[in-house]
């Protein structure tokens, strides 16, 4: 069975975790490979325009695997520097690649997202959540921390003091919490989910899809960026915007109801 499943429907590609049966954990290398190539699938293939991710079963992906963890703290011969290159050629391999990525990506979060599988789902541009959802940053429950980005990610969604909130708790919250709090842009029937997380990537990829990428570029640099910067790399993008098929074709088809 793999892991991930891809699916493509016209220019969307729709990643789908594929282990119900272990709530979509992040257990180990195969899942963080299949994770990785997926999105190297994406970003080779210039056709898909958009991305949704979704988890099979009752539930997202429920973060770490404990089992996992336990029998790695078990191990007598374990040595803690050699975790650091665990997650490094591990999970953060999984982070560079999926929050990467040049398209947008919509997570169609169906059930809990624990741990690392909210850290998975703020990876995402976009976050729209079935009722049967919930949410937890809950590394402090296990006595970690958020070691896959998930500080740096949340409270750019939330913002510092939620962020906080969340990373000390470990609580739980459920989507109407979660949007009230900005971690989400929309609720919906479990059964409806998917297709509203379709319907909105179809509503995306048929812009031009140079233009949506460096709309996509700008708003992850605008992130750490100064305004100045922002600026020179706006005005750059424009100048490639400006001199591209779609563009010339826009203006033109504007430009003539406008005479009519």
């Amino acid at each position: 069975m793999k892991f991930v499943e891809i699916s493509i429907d016209e220019s969307v590609a729709i990643l789908t975790l594929n282990d119900p049966d272990q709530r979509n954990a992040l257990g180990g290398p195969e899942q963080f490979d299949a994770l990785v190539v997926s999105c190297e699938r994406i970003t080779n293939d210039k056709n898909i325009h958009c991305v949704v991710l979704t988890g099979a079963g009752s539930a997202f992906c429920a973060g770490g695997n404990v089992k996992n963890m336990w029998q790695r703290i078990s191990d007598p011969d374990a040595v803690a520097a050699d975790q650091r290159y665990r997650y490094k050629e591990g999970i953060h391999r999984v982070v560079q690649a999926l929050h990467g990525l040049e398209v947008p990506t919509i997570a169609a979060i169906n059930g809990p997202a624990v741990g690392a599988g909210l850290d998975l789902a703020c990876m995402c541009d976009i976050r729209i959540a079935s009722r049967k959802a919930t949410f937890a940053e809950s590394f402090v429950k296990l006595g970690i921390i958020p070691g896959d980005g998930g500080a740096w990610l949340l409270q750019k969604i939330v913002g510092p003091s939620r962020a906080a909130e969340l990373i000390f708790t470990g609580d739980k919250i459920g989507p109407d919490q979660a949007l009230s709090y900005g971690l989400i842009s929309k609720i919906v029937e479990p059964d409806e989910l998917l297709n509203a997380a379709t319907t909105l990537a179809h509503r995306i990829a048929a812009n031009p899809p140079y233009a949506v990428r460096m709309a996509k570029r700008l708003l992850r640099e605008s992130q750490h960026s100064r305004l100045e910067s922002v600026l020179e790399m706006s005005a750059a993008f424009q100048a490639l915007a400006h001199f591209t098929p779609d563009h010339r074709a826009l203006v033109e088809a504007a430009a003539s109801r406008s005479k009519q």
